[in-house]
């Protein structure tokens, strides 16, 4: 459980109801109170709204005036819409990062995948991941997220961000069950795609980026 006590500040509140948010901790659709939670963060209500507002513009948290705030719904269009989206984006991201990040690309990638494959195999034997599914969403993120470092477009890097954001939300509202046999599943997803990174292969990476998201296609 987050220690909240000492999360006063708008960005230690941000982080905490984004992981809150992409682990399961509001039910999809239901309305998020700014003043319980300010009572909790020791914080004013206001501020509390501030940070909804702001997750509301990367699209976590649904805002309509005089309904306040809710997270956001789940559905499988959505999550097929989003995942389609992904792919996109990554596939130009990683490509253009293989053409330009070099050796110190390829280091940071691969500690990247090490770290990340040690947590899926943990979660894959214990058989059940609620436990860590937040540390797994982090370490995940920072794979897809070194993936596409060294692409040398911004605008990419930050709306790859929002839209991975929001497939998270979506994942986890929607799946039940996702281990182990997941976690083994996605285990040689990613493996495909950092191989293919590493062989300097642009339609092989774009093969495998696209494979890893399919099972999400409608």
């Amino acid at each position: 459980m987050p220690d909240t006590k000492s999360r006063t500040d708008t960005p230690a509140i941000y982080a905490e109801l984004q992981h809150r948010l992409l682990t399961g901790g509001f039910v999809p659709g239901d309305k998020i109170m700014s003043g319980p939670l300010a009572q909790e963060f020791g914080c004013s209500a206001n501020t509390v709204r501030d940070v909804l507002l702001q997750l509301s513009k990367v699209g976590l948290v649904d805002f309509a005036i005089q309904r306040g705030f809710r997270a956001r719904q789940v559905s499988r269009e959505r999550r097929s819409d989003i995942a389609r989206f992904r792919v996109l984006l990554e596939q130009e991201g990683a490509v253009r990062s293989m053409r330009n990040g070099g050796l110190t690309w390829e280091a940071r990638l691969t500690a990247a995948h090490h770290s990340l494959v040690h947590i899926e195999n943990q979660i894959a034997r214990a058989g059940d991941g609620a436990p860590i599914v937040g540390i797994w969403s982090d370490a995940e993120l920072t794979f897809h997220r070194t993936l596409i470092s060294e692409c040398a477009l911004p605008p990419l890097i930050e709306t790859f961000e929002s839209v991975y954001m929001q497939f998270r939300q979506q994942m986890v509202g929607l799946e039940n069950n996702c281990v182990p046999d997941y976690f083994h599943q996605i285990i040689a997803h990613h493996q495909l795609i950092m191989d293919a990174a590493l062989s300097g292969d642009e339609a092989r990476l774009r093969r495998e980026i696209e494979h890893h998201q399919a099972r999400h296609f409608l």
